[in-house]
């Protein structure tokens, strides 16, 4: 009678103990680092951040906050700890080879089980915890993204476009582009992406469009509350965006012209005083122009093992054979003549009020996942003279806005989720330590 007796109580206190121990490891507390959390106010020293769950629950300081019993403390002595960061113009489907015909034709029957996960899981681990991803075959984009959101394979959240709409597809490219032909079969286009779940419609080409048609290009997503977003590289591009309502531009375009003209300008100011519309937004993409020449000349990046994660070695040597010669690409010859044109290009934006976000056309030659992101922040601080703390927050909250999730995302603050990156050291002096992100929760897991 004794022997059951304390073998229930035994019993007893366990079952009783298992909430409590499953609730203790729901609870996470980072300790002691330097909180940007990414309004673009003033760094919290010395933070404390609780998470419970998947969420952010309070936030203070060492010796004010007082951490929870039982609950997972990690350390952030020495480390900036900011939201995780948004690229806002991803090509998960690339990955940095040279020829994109090659790419294209050779590989588009694994994007979806290999190429685009890998693209995905690099991004995550760079410390990109949400991104855009502007370009894919309409199948594959949807289920990576699910797939992502599901848990199933490692990934930031992402926001998918599916195919780019335009006038008439490239040679070979109708598996990610799709063509137009009257305003009905713009609408139907559209309408056929917004039934399959896209997050975004992607538009580009469109000076060569009828008005019609681009404009019901947007009118159709924006009846569906999707946002357009075009690309800015001709002049006729961004007239015609902002007279049908784009909701962002792509790239600091105009090729090697020095400037913006000035009715461009005008028609951008314009708009920016419309505050009832709210911002416009803007991902200039500078990274891959800006840094080309130095790429070219000093390729040691090229060797990184980063951008092998998750591709097979048949991929790989693929990657590195198409890389042996970086000053021999056609993609870039105009480059040296585009790049003393960027930095008047991208104040000329600013000045006339647009809201600028981080994107980088991740993916094109030469240019990897695990690489791109903190490279456009790096030009933005150190060759731009922006502001790091605007930077970083071009690169989270405004991102959230854009895409109208910044109840959930974009910021540290309570009750959003907890996407957290940290790094070791004072990252708005030195913002190329983003090049090595040492902590990255996502939905309060740590995944790095």
């Amino acid at each position: 009678m004794k022997k059951s007796y304390t073998f229930c109580f035994c019993l007893f206190i366990v079952l009783t103990s298992i909430p409590q121990l499953l609730y203790a490891q729901e609870i996470k507390a980072l300790v002691g680092g330097t909180m940007i959390d990414g309004f673009g106010g003033p760094p919290l020293r010395n933070s404390v951040i609780i998470i419970e769950n998947e969420r952010i629950k309070e936030i203070g300081q060492v010796g004010f906050l007082p951490i929870p019993e039982g609950a997972e403390v990690i350390s952030t002595e020495g480390m900036s700890v900011l939201p995780g960061l948004w690229d806002m113009h991803v090509h998960l489907m690339l990955n940095g080879h040279s020829n994109y015909t090659h790419w294209d034709t050779t590989y588009i029957d694994i994007l979806e089980p290999v190429i685009m996960p890998s693209s995905a899981h690099q991004l995550l681990r760079a410390g990109v915890t949400s991104a855009r991803d502007l370009g894919a075959p309409l199948e594959a984009s949807i289920n990576v993204r699910d797939r992502i959101n599901k848990g199933e394979i490692p990934g930031p959240t992402i926001y998918v476009s599916g195919p780019f709409i335009q006038k008439e597809p490239y040679p070979g490219t109708k598996a990610f582009r799709w063509g137009v032909n009257g305003p009905a079969d713009a609408r139907a286009k559209v309408k056929k992406l917004v039934d399959a779940g896209v997050d975004v419609i992607k538009l580009i080409d469109h000076d060569e469009m009828t008005f019609e048609e681009a404009k019901a290009v947007v009118d159709e997503a924006h009846k569906y509350g999707i946002p357009v977003i075009s690309h800015s590289h001709r002049p006729d591009e961004i007239r015609i965006g902002l007279q049908i309502g784009v909701d962002c531009f792509e790239h600091t375009g105009l090729a090697s012209a020095p400037e913006y003209p000035e009715d461009i300008i005008a028609m951008i100011k314009e708009r920016t005083a419309k505050m009832n519309m709210g911002p416009l937004f803007w991902t200039p993409t500078v990274e891959g122009l800006y840094n080309y020449e130095y790429m070219r000349n000093n390729p040691e990046k090229l060797d990184d093992p980063d951008w092998h994660l998750d591709l097979p070695d048949s991929i790989i040597r693929d990657i590195r054979a198409s890389l042996r010669f970086p000053g021999r690409m056609p993609y870039f010859q105009l480059t040296p003549v585009r790049k003393p044109t960027l930095e008047r290009k991208i104040n000329q934006l600013k000045d006339a009020g647009v809201v600028m976000m981080i994107g980088t056309d991740s993916g094109i030659p030469m240019k990897f996942h695990s690489q791109s992101t903190w490279n456009e922040l790096d030009v933005w601080v150190n060759e731009f003279g922006f502001d790091p703390m605007l930077t970083i927050k071009a690169a989270t909250y405004w991102p959230a806005v854009s895409m109208k999730v910044d109840q959930d995302y974009g910021t540290i603050s309570e009750g959003k989720y907890a996407d957290i990156i940290a790094v070791k050291g004072d990252v708005l002096r030195y913002i190329s330590l983003l090049q090595n992100v040492d902590m990255v929760i996502k939905h309060g897991k740590r995944v790095k």
